[in-house]
């Protein structure tokens, strides 16, 4: 099990640690995207401001560590999210949304922003939006874990997905923890802070950023060992038997799918057609589409 590190990036603002799609790793399961931002200390002149952009094909999951974030969408909603509360988007055929952190001047701001990619089945459906602010724990004897998606030992989130997939943070101390897993299922363990070494593989957060490790497939359980505090995020999820076209913030099957989006979105933009992606009520400007290279 090779240690991946995080790419780093910029994005509305912030510097963000990129751990995948990158070369090595393009999916765990259905989740196709992860990105890790902060810590951050919030000024007035420097915090998470992204305006609207559509989506189409997928789920944003917004897990926040530190921090307070406005999510706004099409579908007219306007929720806060604080830490260990989670934010589901379901873009489907289309959907619009802002996100802008509280600007509270010596506030921090720390999470993840994570994709699930939708089968066939649901991808073309309807946008739905939803906000969960209960979601169960498990004692692992060294620390705990929280199931922000899917199921695990029993406690399961809320977050309504039609995908078979699984997302966990985990906040541990000092010493070991063996937890099951599937062995028909893809895994990757990505480190938020501290170190931790993965089944023999040892991980760590550098200056610049997070490791990212894949769990080899075919395993029944995964061994965490540790000799001071950890934050992890577990993700995994059964293999995607569809091959994904990802480009910009669409997750499609095809170049010409995305080029279509990509086309309305414009067309959006520049004449008002709301037939597939709609307004958001903001005061930050509507991010342009990057042309399909």
């Amino acid at each position: 099990m090779e240690a991946l590190p995080a790419r780093i990036a910029e994005v509305g603002g912030l510097t963000i640690r990129r751990a995948f799609p990158q070369r090595g790793l393009r999916t765990v399961g259905p989740w196709c995207f992860a990105d890790h931002f902060g810590p951050e200390v919030i000024t007035p002149e420097r915090g998470l401001d992204v305006g609207p952009h559509p989506h189409i094909g997928l789920h944003t999951v917004t897990w926040l560590l530190d921090g307070a974030v406005t999510h706004r969408d099409s579908l007219g909603s306007d929720q806060l999210i604080r830490p260990g509360q989670l934010n589901l988007m379901t873009a489907g055929n289309g959907v619009v949304h802002a996100e802008q952190a509280d600007r509270i001047p010596g506030s921090a701001l720390h999470g993840l922003q994570l994709w699930i990619a939708q089968h066939d089945a649901t991808r073309h459906g309807a946008a739905t939006f939803a906000h969960h602010s209960n979601l169960p724990q498990i004692d692992l004897h060294i620390g705990q874990a929280t199931v922000f998606i899917g199921e695990f030992g029993g406690a399961l989130s809320p977050a309504d997905v039609a995908e078979d997939l699984l997302g966990m943070d985990l906040e541990l101390g000092a010493g070991t923890a063996v937890l099951p897993i599937r062995p028909d299922w893809e895994y990757a363990v990505y480190v938020v802070s501290g170190e931790v070494t993965v089944n023999g593989a040892h991980l760590h957060t550098g200056a610049s950023a997070g490791e990212l490790v894949p769990v080899a497939t075919g395993l029944s359980e995964v061994t965490f060992t540790t000799q001071q505090a950890a934050r992890l995020v577990v993700l995994g999820g059964a293999p995607l038997a569809e091959a994904l076209f990802m480009w910009w913030n669409f997750v499609g099957r095809s170049r010409a799918e995305v080029a279509q989006a990509l086309a309305d979105w414009e067309n959006f933009r520049n004449h008002g057609d709301d037939t597939r992606f709609g307004r958001v009520e903001t005061d930050l400007p509507s991010i342009p589409a990057p042309a399909l290279p």
